[in-house]
């Protein structure tokens, strides 16, 4: 064998540690979550991807990175959890800091209209709406009632109902931004 790819090659002890710390910091995160609940990993707003987002960064760096330690892995995970427990408790008791953290929902149809200059606010085409009805199973615009850009990024389309069917509920539209 060469010398070079000798060199290179790491020791199987190295591998073995990482491999280790790997399933160390997988198992620890998995005890987090069931700890902290299924939302540590919603889409539900923006903390909650940064969360998400940070959890996967600290994982692969406590993974590969010899200068970040398990200890200090874990101590970065629970940090983490820790932080957004706090966050999501003041959010749901503090209006304003719900509204400092949430995007807030856009309406993008008002019925067969649609609302262009709030299209340009989401950043979306019609195109994107376009193929959103379609795949909410829409054959004309007449059965939409409304289209929501969520806070989370998703879109929801609200169907019409029949003439004997209920009506939309206020309430549902409540904090959409027209």
């Amino acid at each position: 064998m060469d010398e070079r790819w000798a060199e290179e090659l790491p020791a199987l002890g190295e591998l073995g540690m990482v491999a280790a710390t790997g399933v160390l910091i997988y198992l620890a995160v998995i005890a987090a979550v069931r700890l902290n609940g299924l939302r540590s990993f919603s889409k539900m707003s923006a903390y909650d991807f940064a969360m998400t987002i940070g959890v996967g960064t600290l994982l692969a760096s406590t993974m590969i990175s010899k200068s970040i330690t398990l200890a200090h892995g874990l101590v970065g995970l629970a940090t983490l959890f820790a932080a957004q427990r706090v966050i999501s408790v003041i959010r749901q008791r503090v209006q304003i800091f719900h509204r400092a953290l949430d995007n807030s929902p856009i309406l993008l149809m008002d019925g067969e209209r649609i609302l262009r200059d709030n299209l340009k606010k989401a950043r979306l085409t019609e195109d994107d709406l376009r193929a959103k009805l379609r795949e909410a199973n829409v054959l004309c615009l007449s059965q939409v009632h409304a289209v929501v850009f969520e806070g989370t990024g998703d879109i929801s389309v609200l169907h019409r109902s029949g003439h004997d069917g209920p009506e939309l509920e206020p309430w549902l539209l409540n904090d959409v931004k027209r």
